[in-house]
């Protein structure tokens, strides 16, 4: 399946200022970028380079004054929904491979060390494994409000737990934090996610939050904010938190103005086009 994402940002700046932006599929994680490009105004590129969690990030410089970062790629990535395996089991701590660890641990925005006793009162008699991840993310969908205006920059998952309300990044900080409670490696995940096969919400397009989840031998997706397997995800990017994994990160004084997220498949998106000509 093709799909079609992008986004674009609007800045005022009094003087340059240097960013890094992730908002690039992770070439690892896509089918393949099929063909993909930046349109800034004024013109800029900058230099791109992986990070430690093998994201890609472009560097570059946002100019003083007003203006535009635009990005827009075509991107071909499997048709099918999140895959499930209802049995896979929670990996002993001894076996884990030794770069899974560090998604065990408290992070910025992922304390679970603060949330450990919540974390077993609520889950402890599970059964481990998928089951108990699948609750946890149940848990979380059911009790956790969507609302924008309950988050910010630093809001925690204790924040969250304590609130009962977040955006999507809340939703995924609070599920990872559970898990590494019981000492089940969780990794933050964003990208793009289009509404395929599924009603489209309301409120105007974003970037969306999941998680990834190591049970048996490999990372599973689970997404606690819609909690649904859903078809055409786009990783841009995954770490312990959302401090790793940025949309953009600036090195000064740049307001953003606006932003506009756009994710659809391949199809519907040109026939989008063709009717605003």
């Amino acid at each position: 399946m093709l799909v079609r994402v992008g986004c674009s940002f609007v800045h005022a700046a009094t003087a340059p200022v240097h960013a890094i932006l992730q908002v690039e599929p992770r070439r690892d994680a896509v089918g393949a970028v099929v063909d993909d490009a930046w349109d800034n105004d004024p013109p800029t590129t900058g230099t791109t380079y992986v990070d430690l969690y093998g994201n890609l990030c472009r560097r570059l410089t946002i100019p003083d004054g007003r203006s535009s970062l635009s990005y827009d790629a075509l991107v071909e990535v499997d048709d099918s929904p999140d895959p499930v395996r209802a049995g896979a089991r929670e990996v002993a701590a001894d076996e884990l491979p030794a770069d899974a660890l560090v998604f065990t641990l408290p992070s910025r925005y992922c304390p679970s060390d603060e949330l450990a006793d919540a974390a077993w009162a609520l889950f402890g008699s599970t059964s481990p494994g998928w089951n108990r991840v699948q609750a946890i993310c149940d848990w979380v969908h059911d009790a956790i409000r969507y609302d924008p205006a309950s988050s910010t920059r630093l809001t925690t998952a204790v924040n969250v737990y304590e609130e009962r309300a977040g955006v999507c990044r809340d939703f995924a900080h609070l599920a990872v934090t559970f898990c590494r409670a019981f000492s089940i490696p969780a990794r933050y995940a964003f990208g793009y996610l289009p509404d395929i096969g599924v009603p489209p919400p309301d409120d105007p397009m974003d970037f969306c939050a999941w998680m990834e989840v190591l049970l048996d031998d490999r990372w599973w997706t689970f997404d606690p904010r819609n909690n649904v397997p859903r078809v055409g995800r786009v990783l841009i990017g995954r770490g312990r938190d959302a401090l790793d994994v940025a949309m953009i990160t600036a090195f000064g004084d740049a307001r953003l103005e606006t932003m506009a997220v756009h994710a659809d498949q391949a199809d519907q998106a040109d026939e989008a086009d063709e009717a605003v000509t």
